[in-house]
């Protein structure tokens, strides 16, 4: 359960957030959006409108990487960073705010990207320690499209330190990150396992929270793999809310590292986990 203090600071922002995004954003204290004027639909228009068609037509997924028609979601390279890779589901969903998302029975979009991530693999060149993959969704004030979308690459290296040196204060609950990352107060919680399988981070995180999940449109989550201390494989879940007068859009993408520096770091020879 979040701070009372924390919690109150986080209902006022969220209140007043669609006008005090537009006045963080002149104030230059946050990015939250790369491309404002973009088309916040071209996602779903390249998703819905090539890759399906083309998969049903032809069993060719072009533009995507993948379309998986049973599963429903695809797979593409996102236009960021040489390694970048998206899963965005076949089916509208607007973005974390979905109730669908919420509902028995839909999918784990966040098992299918980590199961997708030979996809990312792909672009590095080679095997990644599940420790170096994050994926992450933004809030829906830190994105710039209006589908949901999952980005699959490497962890900040700073990030991945920081959870591997605070392991042991990581519990099967969630609870505020010793610290916080990056200056923002990241809640965290381990999964065990080498998949997520029927654990939904966006689950995990409603029904812990009442507050969270009133307000899903105001989170962001972010899943890193993980080897822990005693050497079992699984996860860390990273949340984080929306604060407007901390100046924080919720974009847990910021974790992630699009040049992927932690594969040429001193690390970078271990071998995958």
């Amino acid at each position: 359960m979040r701070n009372p203090t924390v919690r109150l600071r986080r209902t006022a922002a969220v209140f007043v957030i669609g006008l005090g995004a537009a006045l963080i954003a002149i104030a230059g204290r946050m990015t939250l959006a790369p491309a404002r004027a973009a088309d916040s639909n071209a996602l779903w228009r390249v998703v819905h409108d090539l890759c399906v068609p083309d998969m049903k037509l032809r069993r060719e997924p072009a533009p995507c990487l993948a379309v998986n028609l049973q599963g429903g979601y695809a797979i593409l390279k996102d236009i960021r960073g040489a390694t970048q890779i998206l899963l965005v589901p076949t089916v509208r969903v607007a973005g974390i705010e979905s109730p669908r998302l919420l509902e028995a029975g839909s999918p784990n979009y966040f098992d299918d990207a980590w199961n997708s991530r030979g996809f990312f693999e792909r672009r590095t060149g080679v095997a990644v320690p599940r420790d170096d993959i994050a994926l992450a969704i933004n809030s829906r004030y830190a994105r710039t499209q209006r589908q949901l979308h999952i980005h699959i690459d490497c962890v900040r290296a700073d990030v991945g330190d920081a959870l591997r040196v605070s392991d042991k204060a990581i519990g099967y609950r969630w609870a505020d990150f010793p610290g916080g990352i990056g200056g923002r107060p990241y809640r965290a919680m381990r999964v065990i396992g080498q998949e997520l399988g029927s654990r939904d981070p966006f689950r995990l995180l409603a029904e812990s929270d009442p507050h969270a999940r009133a307000n899903m449109g105001a989170e962001t989550v972010v899943v890193v793999g993980a080897t822990f201390a005693d050497g079992e494989p699984g996860f860390v879940l990273l949340s984080d809310g929306a604060d407007l007068l901390r100046f924080d859009a919720a974009s847990g993408e910021g974790l992630l590292d699009h040049s992927c520096a932690v594969l040429r770091g001193p690390t970078a020879n271990r071998a995958a986990r």
